[in-house]
Formats: structure tokens, C-alpha cells, sequence
């Protein structure tokens, strides 16, 4: 109902610099609970940009405007904090961690949100049947949680390994950046799979794309269309089936 969602992230007139160049020029964005949306738009227009900021990537410089996340000045936050009240950035190239082993990392993580939160830390029985829960929806090999973080992983299973992160730690907000490029679409279809499972109505999901394919299998409640740092077009699913057919020259 939509008289009980409430703002997760508010955006207001974003500028944002990249080493003097502007990037978002005056970007206004809402997501409620309960909401998937999904921003798109060619290459350069500002679509990782805008996650890389929210998730509070040092590289980037902040003009003007303003970030809202549960009504907290995201802006005053460093990127662990905002991890830990909540938002979670699904990475489009994932780093290696070599001699960090995935199932520590993935603890360790789980354990800082919770002490965060004034819980103790999860036993590890009780952590190892949730693993095993994510594990199964996301498909992942039981070896790969044994090995470094990503090292020697395929692509398609550093994606999965993301979005198994994300369904651990639960956030309030994950950000997805183009989590579908490269993927075959088995795997694009588990990783669709376990964004839908972490769909519910108190959480929300921006998803970054380049492609329609991926809507295919989640389906947004809104579809921006972001051109040269300004969201141009608002729409709902069908506006993505609309760009598939007319190319992002159409909303020029």
C-alpha cells in the first residue's frame, strides 16, 4: 500500500565532479520502500557514477545538492558507515582479495552489521546454516566460499558472489551496478532470481543498466532514463522495452 512506504534515499539537485569535469549536473531522485528502479542510459551519461556516489566512493566531488538516506545526511557519512546502516553497492568489475577466504570475509561483514546494530556476533553454526541458505538461491559451488574473495573466480561467479553478499547482509538499499554485464543468461537468470528474493517492502533496489534484458527477469516499478547528468525520462517498465526498440536518441 503505498500510504506505508516510506523515503530510503532522497536525492536533491545532485551535482557531481569528476577532476573538474561534471558528470551529474542537477540530478533529483526518490526510491520508497518497497521500490525497484532501474536507471538507464548510454555509456557516459552518469548511471555508475550516481551509485559510486551514494555508496560513497572517495574519487568523486560533490558540487551541490543533497543525499537523504532514512532521514540522515548520507553526504556526512563515511562509506563503512553507510554500509552499516544499510546500503550495499554490488560492484560492476568486483575486486580480488587474495588470502582474504570468502567465508571470513562474508562473516566478518555480517558480524560488523551487527555489532553496528548492538548485536553480538552471529555463532558460526548459525552463520553456516544462513550461508548455506544463500548458497542454495544463488547456486554458488560450497568450494568457492573456501577460496580468496573472487580470486580465480569466473565473471558470472563474482556476480553471484555480490548478490550472495547482498542477501547476507540484508541492507536497507542495495545498489546494483551493471550486476547483468557479461553474464550468460543462466547466470543472469540466478542473479535475477536472487534479487527477487531479496525484494520485500520495507527495502529497495537501484539497479544500474545498460541492457533491457536484465528487466526482463526483474521488473521495475520505474525506469529513468539518464542523458548527459540529468534524468530526462521517467517511466515505468514498459519504457525500457520502449529504448530497446528506439535507442536513447529517441528521448534526446
Amino acid at each position: 500500500m503505498s500510504d506505508t512506504k516510506k523515503p530510503l534515499i532522497e536525492i536533491s539537485n545532485l551535482h557531481v565532479s569528476v577532476e573538474e569535469t561534471e558528470i551529474l549536473k542537477g540530478l533529483n531522485l526518490t526510491i520508497n520502500s518497497g521500490e525497484v528502479h532501474a536507471i538507464m542510459g548510454p555509456n557516459g551519461s552518469g548511471k555508475s557514477t550516481l551509485a559510486n556516489v551514494i555508496a560513497g566512493r572517495p574519487e568523486y566531488e560533490i558540487t551541490n545538492g543533497s543525499i537523504s538516506f532514512c532521514n540522515q545526511n548520507l553526504l556526512e557519512m563515511d562509506p563503512e558507515t553507510r554500509a552499516r546502516e544499510g546500503l550495499f553497492l554490488a560492484f560492476q568489475y568486483p575486486v580480488e582479495l587474495p588470502g582474504v577466504r570468502s567465508w571470513q570475509f562474508l562473516k566478518s561483514a555480517v558480524d560488523a552489521k551487527r555489532q553496528f546494530s548492538g548485536e553480538s556476533e552471529m555463532r558460526i553454526r548459525e552463520f553456516d546454516s544462513l550461508l548455506s541458505q544463500k548458497i542454495k538461491i544463488m547456486e554458488v559451488d560450497q568450494d568457492l566460499v573456501k577460496r580468496s574473495v573472487n580470486e580465480g573466480f569466473s565473471g558470472g561467479e563474482k556476480k553471484r558472489n555480490e548478490i550472495l553478499q547482498m542477501l547476507l547482509l540484508d541492507p536497507k538499499l542495495a545498489l546494483l551496478d551493471e550486476t547483468d554485464s557479461g553474464l550468460d543468461i543462466d547466470a543472469l537468470k540466478i542473479v535475477s532470481n536472487g534479487v527477487n528474493t531479496f525484494r520485500s517492502s520495507d527495502k529497495g533496489v537501484l539497479m544500474v543498466t545498460h541492457y533491457q534484458r536484465i528487466l526482463d527477469y526483474v521488473t521495475p516499478d520505474f525506469v529513468h532514463v539518464l542523458i548527459d547528468g540529468q534524468i530526462a525520462l521517467s517511466g515505468d517498465n514498459t519504457l525500457a522495452l520502449e529504448l530497446e526498440k528506439h535507442g536513447y536518441d529517441w528521448v534526446k
